[in-house]
């Protein structure tokens, strides 16, 4: 047991280190770039940047660690030490590998939500906090206007991505804010500018009794400001939604009928992150766990973090399958993990026990 508390101690404090001074360049690299750029508020830029560039990098440092962990355990003996002991080095690795993912697992529910909080607040900075679209229990919330006024719009389902609106209601309003129509609708079509409404009636809230004035069409068009790109870019992307939120927001995209696989995809990667890094302290043990005899560490060590990058580099390849829909959300999250599990199992065991 105090083998193991000593490993995982030791790995702990070298994830610190090595975490530590990607962060602060990280954060140096955004200050400078603030600089150059002559925008205010360059400090709080960085560190708004930071949660989210360092999550990015996440994989390299757990791996650096681990090769650093272990090039330092093999120039002092003390593995040596262990095998002496009747340890094998495969179980000397646990410890760091129940370090790291006690690290995942912070990193996905303390990590994660930070980084969905800071993008939020990245996307208020650059005037993209006002959405064209929202969505609750309640249904779809769209608005539109120019100078000349605003349009809030209700629907309760949707389809053909938001472009085809059902049990819909529009509520215009003035460049004063005062109310001055609103329809109730069947259903709503945007198409060529203007919104062809169906079995609709119209009160005028200008009227002394809006009630008397109503009036029914069977169909009618409304000016439309808003297009079908608009409504697809206005979606929040998956990384400003914390994870646990995400469910319920998945949840409430298919019933609005839009799709949502790149949330399901990003649901996923989140829950699978915790693998992957332990699939980077595998890999990094693999190459660095041997004795360091025959000049060729160097060579361990760039194969080591070469196979990590293959494996960022495949993880975001299947991940981009899987936004496209050409490979299931679960397939596109786990398959790269799982695989590199597997290969540094097998380089592990080949080393270890020939």
């Amino acid at each position: 047991m105090r083998l193991h508390l000593y490993l995982a101690r030791r790995f702990l404090a070298t994830f610190a280190a090595v975490a530590g001074g990607f962060l602060a360049v990280i954060v140096l690299v955004d200050l400078i770039e603030g600089a150059r750029r002559g925008t205010g508020g360059a400090l709080r830029a960085a560190l708004l940047h930071a949660p989210g560039a360092f999550q990015s990098v996440l994989p390299l440092v757990m791996i650096l660690a681990s090769v650093a962990l272990f090039l330092a355990l093999a120039r002092s003996s003390e593995l040596v030490a262990v095998r002496a002991a009747g340890r094998s080095a495969i179980t000397a690795l646990m410890a760091p590998l129940a370090a790291a993912l006690v690290l995942a697992l912070v990193a996905m529910i303390a990590l994660g939500p930070m980084v969905a909080a800071t993008s939020r607040a990245i996307e208020q900075d650059r005037g993209g906090g006002n959405s064209a679209l929202a969505m609750n229990e309640g249904g779809l919330w769209l608005r539109q206007g120019d100078a000349n006024g605003q349009t809030v719009i209700h629907a309760a389902r949707s389809g053909a991505g938001g472009t085809v609106l059902e049990e819909v209601s529009f509520l215009g309003f003035a460049a004063d804010g005062r109310p001055e129509t609103r329809i109730e609708a069947a259903r709503a079509t945007l198409h060529d500018g203007a919104w062809q409404i169906e079995a609709a009636r119209v009160w005028p809230l200008t009227a002394a009794n809006p009630e008397a004035a109503v009036a029914q069409h069977a169909r009618m068009t409304l000016p439309a400001t808003l297009t079908a790109e608009d409504i697809r870019d206005s979606f929040a992307g998956p990384e400003t939604i914390a994870i646990w939120d995400l469910p319920d927001f998945i949840a409430r995209l298919r019933a609005a009928g839009f799709q949502a696989r790149q949330h399901e995809v990003h649901l996923q990667g989140e829950l699978a992150q915790p693998l992957l890094l332990i699939a980077m302290v595998m890999i990094g043990a693999a190459f660095t766990m041997r004795p360091q005899r025959g000049g060729r560490t160097g060579l361990m060590v760039l194969v080591a973090v070469c196979l990590a990058f293959g494996v960022h580099f495949l993880r975001n390849f299947a991940r981009i399958l899987g936004d496209a829909g050409q490979i299931p959300p679960a397939l596109a999250a786990w398959a790269p993990p799982l695989a590199a599990v597997a290969l540094a199992l097998a380089l592990l065991l080949q080393f270890e026990d020939g």
